[in-house]
């Protein structure tokens, strides 16, 4: 069967491609999949898994991933709804071999990936890889750059079921052009393959990628930090807080099939408990992919809490996959609201000061409004039950006042589920 001519990707909207495939193709094992197969609608919620990027960088192995392979099913990070392991840059040798082809670091991974990949898969786990669109990678190893078809069907064989595409080392290239290449490569193998685009926002992603990529980076990388930088070297990481403000502007582009990507996760990286529960919830509260970036085999009780929060999750997993919006609040709060299903809703309550705050709402003076979902909210006309999901408890209901004190850097979460009549 013949693929599908190209479809022209506008600069001003996403346009999204035509799904051949029904989701359950997206777990498909086997090297290829009959008939035709676009990128684009692998993704109908922001995907869920882990990176080796934030931690180890490009200091792997395969005995030292095969255990946070197996923590990653020990801890319940599968069970609570983490699906693909990622390896990022490093995992290849620093040269091609004589036939052009990519080839695993032979000392690092001495049984090749397809061995790997086939250990990930045997653990109910999708498999992700990593590689750049410019010659060589961000750690100067072998890039994709004229090698997109061969690649892609390498990685097809291997049985990769993630791709993050990154963005260094490209000169002149254009940058939708040369992503809409590795996605139509992508395509060709016949195996349905995420496709991750990390250009880091600089070619407004947004307005192109949808049909081109299920992810999206927004933003340069993100540093364990949560509103101060921390310069290290000439590299001065984005923090929680400095990335979480450039993403409220592009909101409506973010959806299932096109998610917005605030880059991954820095939970059990080095904040504060309370900073890494706001981090958690913050990029629930924006839908966004959920890529755990710790050292999976000694993360604390805490961490291993906030990342498996399964009330948490599900408001980043809702399936309208609308992003949140921020109200302002006085004494310098602000909170930000969510649209669910079911005309439900998710409050997350951010103090971003260095000092403890009180919140006190009275929910009969208090409306929400929005656009974007069409939701339209009077408190005063309208009563919900009140969820607390950090504290894992019913708090009530809006018809009275809710007060409580909010730590430094901390937030509350709030579900407003089904009305009282």
């Amino acid at each position: 069967m013949q693929f599908l001519k190209t479809i022209l990707i506008s600069l001003l909207a996403p346009v999204f491609f035509l799904d051949a495939y029904s989701q359950n193709h997206a777990s498909n094992e086997g090297g290829k999949t009959k008939g035709i197969l676009l990128t684009g609608q692998l993704a109908p919620r922001p995907p869920m898994g882990f990176n080796t990027w934030n931690t180890f960088q490009t200091k792997i192995n395969e005995g030292m991933l095969r255990e946070m392979v197996d923590v990653f099913v020990s801890s319940g990070m599968r069970d609570a709804g983490y699906q693909y392991f990622v390896l990022d840059d490093g995992w290849m040798a620093m040269e091609r071999d004589q036939n052009g082809s990519l080839a695993a670091d032979p000392v690092k991974f001495p049984h090749g990936m397809k061995a790997f990949a086939d250990y990930v898969h045997s653990r109910g786990l999708k498999f992700g890889i990593y590689n750049c669109a410019g010659s060589r990678t961000c750690a100067g190893y072998p890039g994709t750059r004229g090698h997109e078809y061969e690649d892609a069907r390498l990685y097809a064989s291997w049985g990769v079921d993630f791709l993050k595409y990154d963005w260094c080392n490209t000169d002149s290239l254009n940058a939708p052009e040369a992503y809409k290449t590795m996605s139509a490569a992508l395509r060709a193998t016949g195996r349905p393959i995420v496709f991750s685009i990390c250009e880091w926002g600089n070619h407004a992603p947004w307005l192109w990628a949808g049909g081109v990529g299920e992810l999206y980076r927004t933003t340069g990388d993100i540093g364990a930090s949560f509103i101060i930088p921390k310069t290290t070297g000439d590299w001065t990481p984005q923090t929680v807080i400095s990335i979480l403000d450039k993403q409220e502007s592009i909101r409506q582009y973010n959806g299932p099939n096109h998610w917005n990507d605030p880059d991954m996760l820095e939970v059990g990286n080095g904040m504060s408990y309370e900073e890494d529960k706001s981090h958690f919830s913050l990029w629930c509260m924006l839908a966004a992919p959920l890529a755990a970036g710790n050292d999976l085999r000694n993360m604390s009780a805490q961490t291993r809490g906030i990342l498996t929060n399964k009330e948490m999750i599900a408001v980043d997993q809702d399936s309208l996959g609308i992003s949140a919006f921020k109200m302002n609040l006085p004494d310098s709060l602000e909170v930000w609201i969510k649209p669910l299903q079911n005309r439900e809703l998710a409050l997350c309550f951010l103090n971003r000061t260095t000092s403890e705050k009180k919140i006190n709402l009275d929910w009969k003076n208090f409306a929400i409004t929005d656009p974007r979902s069409g939701l339209d909210i009077r408190f005063d006309k309208q009563t919900y039950n009140i969820r607390d999901l950090w504290l894992k408890k019913n708090s009530g209901t809006t018809e009275k006042n809710f007060e409580q004190y909010i730590p430094t850097h901390a937030v509350i979460v709030l579900k407003l589920e089904t009305m009282v009549h």
